[in-house]
């Protein structure tokens, strides 16, 4: 059976006026093993209205415990859903709480997978709630890895603060964070930023000046930082691409949300509805520009963020898995990311090898003979999966794993499952494998070039209508991405010839 948990307006307030004494509710959680299991537990009355509990960590329509959880609420009949990430079985259930009964919940989250086993460990690199909270989210969502935003815009956790003293923190032996990531986010999109050592001035930027390029470069004087392209439709994206700014773009990201999706690409580069309609629309478009980024020959691992505690999603919804050779840390999961070894998911597990190998890896083509890749891999999923899909330079074909496959040209090639759910796109995607043949090693595709040239002279243009009263600064960095574009377009006709 399935449960549908409604979601609620941000502006809501969670209150209740009990008729008589409230009754006790009680949830108790356990692993397989049946020790106590930190959860995330969607509780619902019959008129579908969240009920918010005291003392525990809520959002939306969600709040998370260790295990175990005391609730007081008005007699009548609960659904409820306890979760625990993608790699634990979901609990579904309604109860009637009635004044005299024993009203407990009693719930066992087996796993489906063990991917930390296997060397896969979780990040989610967007994540807006509280530093206090942050460890029980983590253990709750069975999360490895997590970027906690505290400085955005005109918001400064740290400002009058001193900084951590230690980051990024590390608990129960094998889970890391970090609290000073930062986000700049206004009319061009937004832009993540981690690693810095403290926090860039951004407070007194304007919705459109000065250009989000300042900041990401005097971010790239410091050793380490990590840039983050938050959505691949945000305008300002092909510039980023173009300047190099970017070291992840999020194609698991929070317009995708647990029961529903944003329809649209809100101050970002709105999709073509007849190409891309309905519920899966806005998830194709963001895959889409993506494939025409690599096929420009662009090498971006892709990333995964949820912006929980600002967008509906529990924390680690969107999650990014990275490959890593024996124990984690902190700084061979990010090396991981680097070097491609993961994949995105907001539900289905998908871990593919080629030939044996992780995606991230560059295959030699000889000669003009095809390569010849056997795929094989694992699919885990709670939900049904629609399609197996391999995407290979941007074409899309149906597969089944495992699979064999000829390789005739140089460029890219990924593999995507889609789950079959009707309430909002569910996916996970691997990181590319790339094809090199002798000098032609990252070929670049009219189509894909013409696609951003197109974009960014259209972003200029309307930047220009704007009459800004810096113009020139804004547009710099703009006429630099376009001369970018032009040459890879110049670059692609000439190989095409």
């Amino acid at each position: 059976m399935r449960t549908v948990v409604l979601m609620w307006a941000a502006s809501c307030c969670v209150s209740f006026a009990f008729a008589d004494d409230p009754v006790r509710l009680t949830f108790s959680v356990s692993d397989a093993a049946g020790k106590p299991s930190p959860c995330r537990i969607h509780l619902s009355g019959s008129d579908g209205m969240p009920v918010k509990p005291e003392g525990l960590p809520f959002w939306r329509d969600h709040f998370c415990c260790d295990g175990s959880a005391d609730v007081d609420v008005e007699p009548g009949t609960y659904r409820y859903a306890i979760e625990r990430g993608p790699e634990h079985e979901r609990v579904n259930g309604a109860i009637d709480v009635a004044v005299g009964n024993v009203n407990r919940v009693t719930g066992k989250l087996g796993r489906i997978a063990n991917l930390g086993g296997d060397g896969w460990y979780s990040g989610d690199l967007h994540v807006h709630r509280s530093p206090q909270e942050i460890e029980l989210l983590m253990r709750a969502e069975d999360l490895d890895v997590a970027e906690v935003i505290t400085w955005w815009n005109t918001n400064n956790l740290w400002k009058n603060r001193d900084l951590p003293a230690e980051r990024p923190t590390s608990f129960d032996g094998r889970r890391y964070y970090d609290v000073v990531a930062g986000e700049d986010e206004r009319d061009g999109g937004a832009l993540l930023y981690f690693q810095l050592p403290r926090p860039i001035e951004i407070t007194k930027a304007t919705r459109d000046a000065p250009s989000s390029v300042v900041f990401a470069r005097e971010a790239r004087q410091s050793p380490g930082v990590w840039l983050d392209i938050e959505k691949p439709f945000w305008w300002d994206a092909p510039m980023w691409l173009a300047l190099g700014l970017g070291d992840s773009i999020g194609i698991a990201n929070n317009h995708m949300n647990r029961s529903t999706v944003m329809g649209n690409e809100a101050w970002g580069h709105p999709r073509d509805l007849s190409r891309y309609p309905g519920i899966d629309g806005n998830g194709l478009w963001t895959q889409d520009i993506y494939y025409h980024a690599l096929n420009c020959g662009i090498r971006i691992p892709p990333s995964a963020g949820s912006a929980s505690g600002v967008l509906p999603n529990p924390v680690g919804y969107n999650r990014v898995y990275v490959r890593v050779d024996g124990d984690l840390t902190w700084e061979k999961w990010w090396e991981g990311l680097k070097a491609g070894r993961c994949f995105v998911t907001n539900g289905p597990l998908l871990r593919v090898r080629a030939n044996g190998k992780q995606p991230g890896h560059v295959f030699r083509q000889d000669g003009r003979e095809p390569l010849v890749v056997r795929l094989e891999g694992e699919i885990t999923s709670n939900d049904p999966v629609r399609a197996v899909e391999l995407v290979q330079n941007g074409r899309v074909e149906r597969i089944e794993l495992p699979a064999t496959i000829e390789i005739r040209e140089p460029g890219w090639f990924l593999v995507r499952v889609i789950a079959d759910v009707d309430e909002t796109f569910r996916f996970a995607s691997t990181g590319p494998f790339y094809v090199e043949r002798g000098e032609d090693q990252r070929p670049v595709r009219s189509e894909s070039a013409r696609f951003f040239l197109d974009w960014t002279r259209q972003r200029i243009a309307a930047l220009r209508e704007k009459a800004l009263a810096d113009e020139t600064t804004v547009l710099a960095p703009w006429l630099e991405a376009e001369g970018f574009w032009e040459a890879r377009l110049e670059m692609a006709e000439k190989d095409s010839r």
